[in-house]
C-alpha cells in the first residue's frame, strides 16, 4: 500500500451518516455537521483503516487528491472477529446502514441487512459459502433484500409490522415471541424504531440490533436514537424491558451507530441499564442532527 500518504479529503456529497468515522475515528471526525479528514494517515495501518472508510461510505465522498481510490485496497467483506464479517459498501437506499455476514458451522452464511446491490459484490459475499438467508431488521434496510435473496437463492425474512416494505418476503416473523431462524440464530421482535423492528441474536455472541440501539462514541455507552423514532419510543422501552433478560451476547452490531465488543456479563449490565434509561424517555420530533454518535 504505497498511496497512504496521499492528500485525502471528503467531498460535498457527505450526508454525515457516521459510517466513515466508525472505521477511522482518529482520521475522520464530524466538523460542522459533516465528516472531514482531520489528519492524513501516518502509516500503513492507518491507511488500511482509511480505505475501509472509503469503501464503506455510501456516497463515495472520501477521495484522494490524485484521483479515485484504488479498488485493490477494498477490504470488504472484512472480518470483525472469527465469527462475523461486515459487508461495507453501504447503500444510500438504506440511509447508509451497515450490513453483516454471519458464517454458520455448516459452511453456509446469513446476511443481516444489505449493502448496495452489485452482482460483483454478491459474488464476494458468497465466496466463502452459500448465503441461505437474508435477515432484514426493519423496513428502512429492505431496499436490496430481494435482489440479494434472489441472487443467492436465499430466504428473505422480515417482520409482519414492516411487511409492506418487503411484501414478497419468503419468511414473515409474526407477533412478539422469539422465532428460531436456524441453529443458534433467533429473531427477537422489537417494535419501537419501526413497528416491525427485529433484532437477531446468534450463538449467544452476536446481537444484530438494526436501528433499535447502538454504541455511542460520544456517550461511551449503548444508546437509542430517541430523535429518530418512526413508531414509538414508549413501545421501544417496553420491547427492551421484555427482551433484555433473554439476551446474552458479546457484540452489538447495529445498522446505524458504532459497534461494540464487551464481556458478556458487562454487556448484559449495559443492556439492562439501557432499558431503564429508555423507560424515562418521551416522544420528541424527528431530528437527525440530534443523534449522539
Amino acid at each position: 500500500m504505497d498511496d497512504w500518504h496521499d492528500n485525502w479529503y471528503v467531498d460535498d456529497r457527505c450526508t454525515n451518516c457516521d459510517v466513515a468515522r466508525q472505521f477511522a475515528p482518529e482520521l475522520i471526525s464530524e466538523v460542522g455537521g459533516r465528516s472531514e479528514v482531520v489528519r492524513q494517515p501516518r502509516d500503513e495501518g492507518e491507511a488500511r483503516r482509511l480505505h475501509a472508510a472509503v469503501f464503506a461510505c455510501p456516497t463515495r465522498s472520501i477521495r484522494p487528491a490524485s484521483g479515485r481510490p484504488d479498488r485493490a485496497f477494498d477490504p470488504f467483506p472484512m472480518a470483525l472477529d472469527d465469527g462475523v464479517l461486515i459487508c461495507g459498501h453501504n447503500s444510500q437506499h438504506t440511509a447508509g446502514a451497515n450490513s453483516y455476514l454471519l458464517p454458520r458451522p455448516s459452511g453456509t452464511a446469513m446476511m443481516v441487512d444489505t449493502p448496495r446491490w452489485s452482482r460483483e459484490l454478491a459474488g464476494r459475499y458468497a465466496a466463502s459459502g452459500p448465503v441461505t438467508d437474508v435477515l432484514l431488521t426493519h423496513r428502512d434496510h429492505a431496499a436490496h433484500g430481494r435482489s440479494y435473496a434472489d441472487h443467492f437463492g436465499a430466504r428473505l425474512w422480515i417482520h409482519e409490522g414492516d411487511l409492506d416494505a418487503a411484501p414478497d418476503a419468503d419468511q414473515v416473523i409474526r407477533g412478539l415471541e422469539p422465532v428460531e431462524i436456524g441453529p443458534g440464530v433467533t429473531a427477537h421482535p422489537l417494535p419501537g424504531h419501526t413497528l416491525g423492528s427485529v433484532l437477531y441474536l446468534a450463538d449467544d455472541r452476536y446481537c444484530f440490533s438494526g436501528d433499535s440501539f447502538y454504541w455511542s462514541r460520544a456517550l461511551g455507552d449503548l444508546a437509542v436514537a430517541e430523535s429518530v423514532m418512526w413508531h414509538s419510543i414508549e413501545e421501544l422501552a417496553a420491547s427492551l424491558a421484555r427482551v433484555v433478560g433473554r439476551l446474552r451476547c458479546e457484540w452489538i452490531l447495529p445498522g446505524h451507530g458504532d459497534r461494540c465488543h464487551l464481556d458478556a456479563d458487562e454487556m448484559s449490565r449495559r443492556l439492562r441499564a439501557l432499558a431503564e434509561r429508555t423507560r424515562l424517555l418521551r416522544p420528541r420530533p424527528i431530528d437527525f442532527t440530534a443523534v449522539r454518535w
